[in-house]
């Protein structure tokens, strides 16, 4: 079996203890990765958390820095991303936090068209509380954080004590584990 086999499988295997449907939110502290690789990648980030900040019941905590890296998947030529993370605190329950972050991706101009494909937007419900969920439209924890620095390094830098809810191991123990980056990863100043 290849590895995008493996990956698409461990996808679509439910774990013993996800939610069936989605619970209503109370307030909860939520993980959300933004990425873009196409046009000014910093100004669609901060355009991404502005709408963010802008989202009733929703509060952004805190950002993590900037990290630039290859795009993973897709065609070789693609651009590399910037990836980031932000804390936010909200009462949405996820599968509503879930349409708001597909929203602001409509919103400033992302057409999901491919799979992997070059992005202006990506927005990701990496984390919610500590619950595990799998239905047909959301799966949280992230199904393929655990193996992705660019999730990661920046979530490390918010929260590494956090413990993955399946993994059982701390967002910290997750990078540690994870083998060097085999290209330049690095950290950038926010541009805000």
């Amino acid at each position: 079996m290849d590895a995008k086999q493996r990956l698409a499988d461990e996808e679509k295997t439910p774990h013993p203890n996800a939610l069936s449907g989605v619970t209503t939110g109370g307030d909860q502290t939520a993980y959300i990765a933004l990425g873009s690789n196409l046009g000014d990648r910093a100004a669609n980030i901060t355009a991404a958390v502005n709408a963010l900040r802008n989202t009733p019941h929703v509060k952004v905590i805190r950002e993590s820095t900037l990290l630039e890296n290859p795009a993973i998947g897709g065609s070789g030529d693609s651009p590399p991303f910037l990836n980031a993370m932000s804390e936010v605190h909200t009462t949405l329950p996820p599968i509503n936090l879930l349409h708001r972050l597909l929203e602001i991706e409509k919103e400033l101009g992302r057409v999901r068209r491919a799979k992997w494909e070059p992005r202006i937007i990506d927005l990701d419900l990496i984390l919610y509380g500590d619950q595990i969920i799998q239905t047909a439209e959301l799966i949280v924890p992230h199904p393929l954080m655990h193996q992705r620095r660019f999730v990661l390094q920046p979530l490390a830098q918010l929260c590494p004590d956090l413990i993955h809810p399946i993994q059982k191991l701390s967002i910290a123990d997750l990078l540690e584990r994870m083998s060097p980056a085999p290209i330049d990863v690095r950290n950038m100043s926010r541009q805000t």
